[in-house]
């Protein structure tokens, strides 16, 4: 069979381009590695090139796999010595090819990221640095951050005494690296960048031997990358950049979208190539994702479409809270799962980590088997551990499992060794650690440290004796240094989310039947039977234990929108789509922010063959609150025709001054709060518009008669108090 044989006129027209630089904008499912390998295979089918003599550049290994192992089935040819690898990849074999050139040993080491960690502690230690001032993890992000921009630390710009502190701390490490011969991930982009820039025999070199450069998922590439890119293509090689604009979410690591509009004037770029047959979903997803994406300005413009058929609507769900959210999740995978539909092929997908507690739950009360793609379950990720085990030492200060892990975390300068000595005093007076830490035989720094974390605990206990449940988690949250620790990492705002919704299932839990009924009504740790905590951290236990999918077997799949990027599935659920979950708060503030935010929805949205569904719910809870949410934007961004509407739990409007509506036009039995103005005549949660701030949702409200007055939250300008006489609100 022919390489070219079954590509459409734009594959065949990409795959077979002359010696020039190219940019084939590939939608989702318009087969993009297809035609990246089909390329590679046909100028070695046609002797234009040998195998060893073209570049092909992938973000991840897994990608790099697949490429040579398509390649492989299309030649009868050894890929195992090709140039096709992830940047990271392709960097450490230049290196290691002119080490010497390039100031390292031969037999560097790469740290990883928990090396590069411990070497910045190490460094910072030296320095007799304030950890607490100068978090560790900060100083590693900007270490980073500096290199991934193509900056030694005497180029980078410091404007206050933090900054320029971290100058120092970068300098010292780079120092450090180099008299240990190690380098970490970002300098391996950053040493072979400088190597081939001062080194003019060896740029040349590479740049003659790779005539063809091709580049796979060219909207991640960040700025270092780029220029690196550029500086080994020099002016006479070709670059196959294959990439797709409206995909570009991963400006959190550095990935610039606007590389793509840079390559297109630095190469002189003539081609520009437009994959937009979709060989994935049916009409109906495409069209959405098109109306969705055209709302956003910077791009260079495509439109989807596919030879199937328009398919079914999407399926638009609106639900009271996010409990009844999960609820019609759960009987909709039931009802596809009867219909024979594999748990693998149907993906729950969310824009915040936290959101999958409420999910996970109701997974497990139902028994159905799950996996989280790309991450923990909810009761095994980092924080929600430590946070468990601050609560087990609460309820049980001799449960050494959660003393070990904890008791030096935050750090709080007990070290290993410490730790080794309070064992050896617990096994040789057969005590607990707890009981040989109140003993506290140590003597200095360790013994000063380990009374101070004695102290904590028994505050903790103190403080907790009498609070509910919900209260107790926070509490602990704080008081141990966890929601500091986490304020400071670059990356805690999930972290942070995690232990807000660990609050929240304290929150249901309480509320449950069960075990839990026995408690007292004060809810605290010393109540009768079962106590709330105690009762609590056995559920936590028992859920995080059960229901995990064994490898390979059929299990749904849980994920953020992020680790679903280049996935597909049968059925997709997008879940939260709620003003300030998705598009997220934070996009607001940020430049670019509601676009990227907008192209994470449009990834979303394609990943879904046949069916897709998108959920939201007027009521979430938020730390222990109740929060009332405004639907997403982006539902408003999605044509009417395209969607249809399962129920509606939207509020009828107006009713009489008399009294308040008292039920929802889904007839479900829940209602929403009433408000104490009945002469006001809204509700608490009713969606409004008003014709100067737009829509939003009522939060509060107070008064009577002429002094009533509500408070509503709008979602392009927050909160605000209107008095009803004067405001002239509609409803939604």
């Amino acid at each position: 069979m022919s390489l070219l044989e079954g590509l459409n006129p734009q594959q065949l027209e990409a795959v077979t381009l002359p010696h020039q630089s190219a940019l084939i904008l590939a939608g989702a499912g318009s087969g993009k590695t297809r035609v990246l390998t089909t390329r590679i295979a046909w100028l070695i089918q046609t002797g234009q090139i040998g195998p060893q003599e073209l570049l092909a550049v992938t973000f991840t290994n897994k990608a790099s796999r697949e490429m040579l192992v398509r390649i492989s089935g299309m030649l009868p040819i050894n890929t195992r010595g090709m140039w096709v690898g992830t940047f990271h990849g392709l960097c450490n074999r230049i290196l290691r090819a002119h080490c010497r050139d390039a100031g390292l040993p031969q037999t560097f080491q790469i740290l990883d990221s928990a090396d590069q960690l411990a070497m910045v502690k190490r460094v910072m230690k030296s320095m007799n640095i304030d950890d607490e001032k100068y978090p560790p993890k900060q100083a590693q992000y900007f270490i980073n951050g500096a290199k991934e921009q193509g900056l030694r630390a005497g180029k980078v710009e410091a404007f206050d005494d933090w900054s320029r502190k971290l100058v120092t701390v970068y300098e010292t490490y780079d120092a450090q690296c180099n008299r240990e011969g190690v380098v970490d991930f970002a300098e391996l982009l950053l040493r072979c960048f400088e190597l081939l820039s001062k080194n003019e025999i060896l740029r040349e070199h590479y740049r003659s031997r790779f005539k063809h450069i091709l580049v796979d998922e060219f909207q991640d590439t960040n700025r270092l990358q780029y220029f690196w890119l550029k500086l080994l293509a020099g002016p006479n090689n070709s670059i196959f950049g294959v990439g797709d604009d409206d995909q570009s979410i991963y400006a959190f690591r550095g990935a610039r979208a606007g590389n793509m509009l840079d390559f297109e004037k630095d190469f002189h770029v003539e081609k520009v190539i437009k994959l937009e047959q979709n060989y994935r979903s049916q009409g109906n997803i495409l069209d959405a994702a098109n109306a969705l994406i055209r709302h956003n300005r910077a791009r260079l413009g495509k439109n989807l479409w596919t030879a199937q058929s328009s398919g079914e609507p999407l399926r638009l769900y609106e639900a009271m809270t996010d409990l009844e959210e999960a609820g019609y999740i759960l009987g909709e995978v039931k009802q596809l799962k009867n219909e024979g539909t594999a748990l693998s092929e149907i993906a729950l997908l969310y824009r915040s980590n936290a959101q999958s507690r409420v999910l996970e739950h109701a997974l497990f009360n139902a028994g159905i088997s799950y996996r989280v793609y790309g991450g923990l379950r909810f009761f095994e990720r980092q924080e929600i551990k430590h946070a468990l085990a601050y609560l087990r030492l609460t309820a049980n200060p001799d449960d050494d499992g959660a003393f070990l892990r904890v008791v030096n975390f935050p750090t709080r300068g007990i070290g290993n060794r410490s730790i080794e000595q309070l064992q050896e005093v617990a096994v040789g007076r057969g005590l607990s650690l707890w009981q040989a830490a109140c003993a506290n035989t140590l003597s200095g720094r360790a013994g000063a440290s380990i009374a101070g974390f004695v102290k904590l605990i028994e505050s903790m206990r103190a403080a907790c004796a009498t609070l509910p449940l919900p209260e107790i988690i926070d509490h602990v949250a704080e008081l141990s240094g966890l929601i500091t620790h986490y304020q400071n990492e670059r990356e805690g705002e999930d972290r942070l989310e995690n232990l807000g919704e660990l609050t929240n299932a304290a929150v249901a839990f309480v509320s449950a039947d069960g075990p839990i009924a026995q408690v007292t009504e004060e809810g605290g740790i010393q109540s009768q039977g079962f106590s709330a905590l105690a009762a609590f951290l056995a559920h936590a236990s028992l859920e995080a234990g059960e229901h995990q999918a064994a490898a390979g077997a059929d299990a749904l799949q849980l994920m953020t929108v992020h680790s679903a990027k280049g996935l597909e599935f049968h059925a997709v659920f997008i879940t939260g789509l709620e003003e300030g979950l998705f598009p997220h708060d934070n996009s607001v503030s940020e430049a670019d922010g509601l676009e990227e935010e907008r192209r994470l929805m449009y990834v979303a949205l394609t990943r879904a063959r046949r069916r897709l569904y998108l959920t939201h719910a007027q009521t979430r809870m938020l730390h222990g609150q109740t929060r009332y949410n405004i639907a997403s934007r982006f539902l408003e961004e999605i044509p009417e025709a395209l969607i249809k509407r399962v129920n509606t739990t939207r509020f009828s409007g107006f009713v009489s001054a008399a009294g308040f509506e008292s039920g929802f036009e889904s007839g479900y039995e829940a209602k929403a709060p009433k408000l104490e103005t009945a002469a006001s005549g809204w509700r608490v949660g009713q969606n409004v518009v008003h014709a100067k701030f737009g829509s939003g949702v009522i939060v509060s409200a107070e008064g009577r008669g002429g002094d009533a007055r509500v408070q509503v939250n709008f979602r392009d300008v927050g909160m605000k108090w209107l008095a009803l006489e004067y405001a002239k609100l509609a409803p939604a």
